[in-house]
């Protein structure tokens, strides 16, 4: 009955976000085959899709989350608005350098580790979005101001 009600919310908000898709985001230009506006509508009705899925036929084992499972789920959906709210502010390298950092510690890894996989992860990100798919990513006041990228 669970998968049932969660099955429902989320056909809900995904219909409401294939709303949106289909009728409000409206992109001035196409740029790629494809253009901005299809991916939207492409994931809303995989959503919705999937959601109708989960409604017809729900899952036979009974799924429990322990209070551990929910606090670490909450720490990772701050962690994502935290990189959200960062994002413009300190660039795509430093905020993805301390999202994966940080989201690699709480998964495992040693400091070391992480700090590696951050650091990695933030400017071999930047180098294939900017560099090899050309894509416009904010490179945060810090590097404005020094006129490095």
């Amino acid at each position: 009955m669970a998968d049932r009600i969660f099955g429902s919310i989320a056909l809900v908000i995904s219909l409401i976000y294939g709303f949106i898709a289909f009728t409000i985001i409206k992109a001035p230009f196409q740029y790629d085959p494809l253009g901005p506006e299809a991916w939207p509508r492409i994931l809303s009705v995989v959503a919705a899709l999937c959601c109708l899925y989960i409604i017809a036929r729900p899952d036979g084992q009974k799924f429990k989350v322990l209070g551990h499972t929910l606090t670490r789920i909450a720490l990772v959906v701050f962690f994502l608005s935290a990189y959200a709210v960062l994002f413009e502010r300190l660039g795509f390298i430093v905020s993805t350098a301390l999202f994966c950092g940080v989201l690699s510690r709480m998964l495992g890894a040693t400091a070391k580790q992480s700090v590696l996989f951050g650091i990695a992860s933030g400017i071999l990100g930047y180098g294939l979005c900017a560099g090899l798919l050309d894509l416009n990513l904010p490179t945060g006041a810090i590097f404005k101001n020094l006129k490095l990228l």
